[in-house]
């Protein structure tokens, strides 16, 4: 068990007196905020929750139960490793190495790419029962419910307007956004908000991005490169932060021990993308 464990366990039995179960966190969502037929996209630490009897299974499935029939639960399953190698930072590969990994990674396959560093709630939740995936090599996401099909088909942007994100907006008052234990750094939504900045400033893509993908005819893999916009997210606790400052934008409560945060997303989008419009300058491009 690794110090890290420890730690999680130690603080759950301080706060508790016990290990955290499904009756603990169904409680802790409804004050929250979560309910039936809602369409969530949920980003999450498993680790800040606490110790859960059951863990990320048990999480999913308290998270499934009060979504019920009309509701869809939305989770990333990026692959930040399939991508190009000279741009690899955490950590870095040497030089020679890079032709090689463009020539030799395996091509992204929906039903057998694993999430990269996306948690383990969202690797989990990718092998569940009934769990679509979208097709992007790069930007995948997960989703299971009622509008699964909806929000995931045609995935054909990073986080434009042909992506998950843009379609969860599409939905308005019944999509929202559910930090667990995370801050809005990571925010996938808000890179919907700079697609449309953008497009807005009539700001070009300049930045080469290259996968290895399966050809939809032949089935071959081959190494795709394609020209897009440079996401970076380095303001987006600042977008977050001023967000929360609007009375009622965002619900703010402990699920566990971890503090989260639940927000309509195409209202966080707009503010997002008009923060941007007046703060942002030539450094982020």
């Amino acid at each position: 068990m690794s110090e890290k464990q420890r730690a999680v366990i130690a603080k759950t039995h301080q706060v508790y007196g016990k290990c955290l179960t499904d009756k603990e966190l169904k409680d802790d969502f409804i004050r929250l905020g979560i309910r039936s037929g809602m369409n969530l996209l949920v980003h999450c630490s498993l680790s800040r929750i606490g110790w859960i009897c059951g863990g990320p299974v048990t999480l999913i499935n308290v998270l499934l139960d009060l979504l019920g029939s009309d509701g869809t639960l939305i989770m990333p399953s990026h692959t930040a490793d399939n991508s190009e190698p000279k741009y690899w930072q955490n950590p870095p590969v040497p030089e020679p190495w890079f032709q090689i990994i463009r020539e030799s990674m395996p091509a992204y396959q929906p039903e057998i790419t694993p999430t990269y560093e996306m948690g383990i709630v969202a690797e989990t939740f990718r092998h569940w029962p009934q769990v679509q995936r979208s097709q992007h090599p790069l930007f995948s996401m997960i989703a299971r419910g009622k509008n699964a099909q909806l929000i995931l088909n045609e995935h054909n942007d990073c986080c434009g307007e042909q992506s998950p994100l843009a379609r969860l907006y599409d939905l308005q008052d019944n999509a929202f956004v559910l930090l667990l234990g995370v801050q809005h750094q990571n925010n996938t939504s808000i890179h919907l908000a700079e697609y449309r900045y953008q497009i807005n400033r009539q700001i070009q893509p300049k930045f080469t991005i290259g996968t290895a993908i399966q050809h939809p005819l032949t089935k071959t893999r081959q190494w795709h490169e394609w020209i897009d916009y440079d996401y970076t997210a380095d303001d987006f606790n600042q977008i977050g932060n001023e967000f929360e400052q609007i009375q009622g934008n965002v619900f703010i409560g402990n699920i566990g021990l971890a503090q989260s945060r639940l927000m309509k997303q195409y209202v966080l989008v707009d503010f997002a993308t008009q923060w941007m419009d007046k703060h942002r300058t030539n450094q982020f491009h």
